[in-house]
């Protein structure tokens, strides 16, 4: 959650201070998040949640496997690649927040390429999570009350539908800014998804009751 709260701290107090002009972010495709938190204080506050929010996602997937392996010990290397997964996605994150706000060729480039493959692993562990749990669930060895399962299923395919939306975005819009606002929006957006799909899975935790105990998995 600390990446979400984060993103919309800066945002508000970038407007408050008057570095960015009052509007909908996710409407409006106004501004970025990276331009909503690269100045001044917005930028120091942003990296104070993102830092530790990103190790904290990476332990996140780390326990996600665990729990995916305390339900079914048959579960393959799918925990084992989970866990890899999830702690390339929480280094690049550290990567980008570190160097969020600093100037020249080279910061830009680590920004970029961090925030890509962050994005690109996590939305790859949340694959592996989704397929990894709907198996379970037909198979009859974990039982998820609502469907929501299913739920995190969509919030894939969603994510999927926004980057194939970018790339078709950037061939038919000729226009730059146009195609930079469609960018911030689906930005916005993806990070919500993003922080929905933690919501879920910590409330799947809490309805399993997964828990860590010294010395054992669960």
């Amino acid at each position: 959650m600390l990446p979400a709260i984060a993103a919309v701290t800066a945002f508000l107090i970038s407007v408050q201070t008057g570095l960015i002009a009052p509007c909908n972010p996710v409407l409006d495709g106004c501004v970025s998040i990276s331009r909503a938190a690269r100045h001044e204080l917005p930028n120091l506050v942003f990296r104070a949640l993102v830092l530790p929010g990103a190790t904290l996602q990476a332990i996140t997937w780390i326990l996600c496997a665990q729990w995916l392996g305390s339900i079914d010990a048959d579960s393959g290397k799918t925990p084992r690649i989970l866990a890899v997964l999830g702690v390339l996605a929480g280094m690049f994150f550290v990567l980008y927040g570190t160097f969020l706000g600093s100037e020249g060729d080279i910061y830009q480039w680590l920004r970029r390429y961090g925030i890509n493959f962050y994005f690109g692993f996590t939305y790859l562990c949340m694959l592996l999570t989704s397929a990894r749990i709907f198996e379970l669930t037909q198979g009859g060895r974990l039982r998820i009350p609502w469907q929501m399962h299913r739920a995190l299923g969509v919030l894939c395919l969603t994510l999927l539908a926004l980057g194939l939306g970018n790339l078709i975005a950037k061939s038919l819009l000729g226009d730059e800014a146009l195609v930079d606002r469609f960018e911030n929006s689906l930005e916005w957006l993806a990070g919500l998804l993003f922080t929905l799909f933690f919501a879920i899975m910590s409330w799947l935790w809490h309805q399993t009751r997964f828990r860590l105990h010294p010395g054992t998995e669960t």
